[in-house]
């Protein structure tokens, strides 16, 4: 469900395993209670590792000095928003891009407080790895476990728990194995099996960047090691072949007066000259006769490249449809389940209509039933509840007035989320991940639905 996912920017990643290619890009995600030090550890880690431009650090020096304090809070680095320095908390998503040799990386500071949810969902809807952090003196709580399952939910492959303030509590061993027995115990419930744990001090750098000398008893990477490291190839779906649409280019020129093609991001899987494909919904079959990218043509494309796809056939193809290959489809279905974060002030209500905006499809959508609501805390389910409120997450059935063309959200992110938008002041009120279908449901007859 990334909210972005029908952009690309210059740093995406255009590298897949066993070819040379850039560098890759790590998107990542800080989670974690209000006061556990997510903006003070991206600080301390952009400080270490040089990625600090010298008038940001004397920004720094100045507010410090007008404050009195006595060393420099590299918590305003992300921390940005007056009224988050004089609480002294996050509030809204700060994103931070910094590099090393290994690789490139875009941060988002989310805030940790309930109240916040939907900044949090925002923040972390496009990110390969959530670093959750973890008071040592409070070890895990409910908000652990709530920003843990949050995560989870989003589909993010890789959990790093940070156990974090270690010099407050002496840089104690037998604390730190006891969080990271707690947390792997209800980590258990997870879809996320990928979760590493590193004890750190943000406000003193103990592995951060370098190594503690504090806590020789540690043997595994320091912060920046284990996101230089973290094997993320595999976590872009590179199997179901998925192109939707965006724009269909016909230039107005003598010498490309018969070019038709096809424009957008691939969202899963390879595409290959001389591939057969199939295009949805209408079901017409051609070859891809050319493949262009901005830095000219190519013989192979893969997610999550934006291309222009040229086929070989006349078809008529427009904004919404979706190019596959033909045995290799996604679900086509007007009914679905899917698991909704509510984003608006104003309640869900089962009478109004929403627009449902999917990959580069928009269509009218109503919700017809709220299977249950989840209590974010306890992981445990209302199965009374009729509706939802700000912030709240839980499993809707929705039906839209025209068939949607998608994948599961835990097979693929992008083709299996969604957002809801009011169709009377045009607020994005809900972000959306689309469950599995009990079975794939028969093709549609489209003269039922009202476009």
């Amino acid at each position: 469900m990334p909210l972005d996912a029908q952009h690309s920017t210059p740093d995406t990643p255009h590298a897949i395993p066993g070819t040379s290619g850039r560098v890759e890009l790590l998107r990542f995600t800080t989670a974690g209670s209000v006061d556990d030090g997510k903006s003070t550890l991206i600080g301390r880690l952009l400080h270490d590792s040089k990625s600090i431009f010298e008038d940001q650090m004397e920004a720094l020096q100045r507010s410090t000095d007008l404050t009195g304090g006595g060393e420099v809070n590299l918590a305003n680095l992300t921390d940005g928003l007056r009224a988050e320095r004089e609480q002294g908390i996050t509030i809204d998503v700060a994103y931070r891009y910094f590099a090393t040799p290994r690789r490139k990386f875009i941060v988002a500071d989310t805030p940790g407080h309930v109240q916040y949810t939907r900044n949090m969902v925002t923040g972390a809807s496009t990110a390969n790895l959530a670093v959750i952090l973890i008071d040592a003196r409070k070890g895990v709580i409910e908000q652990t476990r709530r920003h843990a399952y949050i995560a989870s939910l989003l589909g993010i492959p890789h959990l790093l728990v940070c156990v974090n303030k270690m010099d407050l509590v002496n840089y104690d061993e037998g604390v730190f194995d006891e969080i990271e027995k707690d947390f792997s115990d209800f980590g258990t419930r997870l879809r996320t099996q990928d979760i590493t744990f590193i004890p750190v001090s943000a406000l003193k750098g103990d592995n951060i960047v370098d190594r503690s000398v504090h806590m020789p008893w540690y043997e595994g990477p320091t912060l920046l090691n284990h996101l230089e490291e973290v094997y993320i190839a595999n976590d872009r779906n590179l199997t179901d072949g998925r192109f939707p649409v965006q724009y269909v280019i016909r230039p107005q020129t003598t010498e490309h007066h018969d070019f038709r093609g096809f424009a957008g991001q691939i969202t899963g899987g390879v595409f290959k000259v001389g591939d057969e494909v199939m295009v949805l919904p209408s079901g017409r079959r051609s070859t891809i006769a050319e493949i262009h990218s901005f830095d000219g043509s190519l013989e192979l494309a893969y997610a999550p490249m934006s291309v222009t796809l040229r086929l070989t056939d006349e078809i008529d193809i427009s904004r919404g449809d979706m190019i596959a290959h033909p045995n290799n489809l996604p679900y086509m279905d007007a009914q679905l389940d899917a698991m909704v974060c509510w984003m608006d002030e104003q309640p869900l209500q089962l009478s109004r209509k929403y627009l449902l905006k999917h990959t580069t499809h928009t269509v009218r959508s109503m919700i017809r039933k709220v299977n249950y609501r989840v209590d974010t805390d306890t992981l445990t389910r209302d199965d009374t509840a009729g509706m939802l409120q700000l912030n709240e997450i839980g499993r809707l059935s929705i039906r839209t007035t025209a068939p949607l063309l998608f994948d599961a959200y835990e097979r693929n992110r992008y083709t299996g989320g969604f957002t809801l938008i009011d169709e009377v002041t045009h607020r994005t009120v809900a972000a959306g991940m689309i469950c599995e279908p009990a079975k794939k449901p028969p093709a549609p007859e489209f003269d039922e639905y009202i476009i």
